[in-house]
């Protein structure tokens, strides 16, 4: 069963942490996993930061091959909430500095650790098992991940900063996507999904329009 990519692709950036799988070099042909913060990039990739002495460091650096799995607000049952598991490679990357700034608003505490050994690494997706609830689940392959709308960094980084002036008192901007933007009001965390995926474009144009219903 194919899965639609629209609510994947939300549930990935609404994440604020997921858990990497890796495989271990302490013990070979086990999978090591652990929880750790992850924020999307511009084409949808996961991305972490992650230090040098880290085990999944270690383990990436000797076999990229790698899952990663996102869960969503379950209200006490995991099984009706929304699940994302990603099949690919992570590999180590020195990110732009508009990815820089474009991480930092969804996890400003890891500023602190650039400043010591840690590094990079984007995920790839491969394929994509996404379920949305009990019996609704399917497959998004790689390719077809890889074919969305993108909207460059640097574009992303012109658009916020044009419309930073006006925003509403306790509103704090932190990403923006084709399928949508991301959000703090007064400290709590928020998306807001547009109802179709957007062209770089009509995303720019549209922009204070947005903005101004956010609540």
């Amino acid at each position: 069963m194919k899965a639609s990519i629209d609510p994947a692709i939300h549930l990935l950036h609404e994440a604020h942490h997921a858990t990497l799988a890796t495989h271990s070099t302490q013990l070979a042909g086990y999978p090591y996993a652990t929880a750790l913060p992850c924020v999307g990039d511009e084409a949808h990739r996961p991305l972490f930061c992650i230090s040098a002495l880290a085990e999944h460091t270690k383990n990436l650096l000797a076999d990229p091959r790698a899952s990663l799995s996102v869960v969503g607000g379950e209200n006490g049952n995991v099984q009706a909430a929304p699940r994302l598991t990603l099949l690919g490679d992570a590999e180590r990357f020195d990110p732009g500095p508009e990815v820089v700034a474009r991480y930092l608003r969804y996890q400003p505490d890891a500023k602190q650790y650039l400043e010591l050994d840690f590094m990079f690494f984007r995920f790839r997706p491969k394929r994509v098992r996404f379920i949305g609830g009990l019996g609704r689940m399917g497959w998004i392959e790689g390719a077809q991940w890889d074919a969305v709308p993108v909207l460059a960094p640097q574009d992303e980084a012109v658009a916020l900063k044009r419309v930073a002036v006006n925003l509403p008192a306790g509103l704090h901007l932190l990403g923006l996507d084709c399928f949508g933007i991301d959000y703090e009001a007064n400290g709590r965390r928020a998306r807001q999904r547009f109802p179709e995926p957007m062209t770089p474009e009509s995303l720019a144009g549209g922009l204070p329009r947005i903005v101004a219903g956010l609540r």
